[in-house]
């Protein structure tokens, strides 16, 4: 029989019981973030230190009956080193170690998500601030990276041997979607290989997205067919 009321008390805890760990020697795997941290008077910087590493990993307020149920210790970030700020006041460099396993391959969504989410509200802090972040080859290497390369895109505009010439259109914002395909015209018969958004053009009320798309279309097939040669159009889909 499992009595939940047995093995834990509950109540408020100090975090650097169980996540202020000077004595750990990081791993090559550990992902290293080094936050600037002013604790609120009388947070001593040890708890300030360990509160930001729990409450970016495993870490709650209080123990709970479920933290039997996992290794803790396997998953959780480690305040393993504190640094005051030369010449600040109550200011120092705490250095948070975090598992590898804590985190999704391949996803900076979900990395950031924990390293710099909710912690910045925490109570224990003043201010909080980011200042470095070391990210192992071990996690790099679980991002595909971008679909296509340079010679992918080589070969769909069949464009070899040259450095391949493109621009954004301007002005970036503003233009009706007719005007826009106007200026992908223009660009491409004047002899460019791609015209490309500007990272601010979506969806805006000026210039929707599925009215660009249809007019940088008629612009690219016009082009192509005045100048007999393959043209192209990237289209923000951010």
């Amino acid at each position: 029989e499992t009595k939940a009321s047995v093995g834990f008390k509950a109540g408020v805890k100090d975090y650097k019981l169980n996540y202020y760990t000077p004595e750990y020697e990081t791993k090559d795997t550990d992902i290293l973030a080094a936050f600037r941290v002013t604790p609120q008077p009388g947070v001593p910087p040890e708890e300030a230190g360990a509160a930001v590493a729990a409450e970016s990993s495993t870490g709650t307020w209080t123990t709970v009956w479920t933290d039997g149920l996992t290794s803790l210790d396997r998953y959780k970030g480690r305040c393993y080193h504190i640094e005051p700020v030369a010449g600040e006041e109550n200011q120092y460099i705490c250095y948070v170690a975090y598992p590898l396993d804590l985190f999704e391959e391949g996803s900076v969504t979900n990395m950031f998500t924990s390293i710099v989410g909710n912690v910045f509200g925490f109570k224990a802090l003043r201010a909080l601030r980011l200042e470095d972040l070391r990210i192992p080859t071990s996690y790099t290497k679980t991002f595909q990276g971008p679909p296509h390369g340079i010679q992918v895109e080589r070969d769909k505009l069949n464009k070899y041997g040259r450095p391949l010439l493109g621009c954004t259109i301007k002005p970036k914002l503003g233009l009706s979607a007719k005007n826009y395909g106007r200026a992908v015209y223009e660009c491409l018969r004047g002899g460019l290989d791609f015209t490309k958004d500007d990272e601010n053009v979506n969806s805006q009320p000026f210039m929707r997205w599925r009215d660009r798309f249809l007019f940088c279309a008629e612009a690219i097939f016009k082009s192509q067919a005045e100048t007999g040669e393959i043209k192209g159009h990237y289209l923000n889909a951010t």
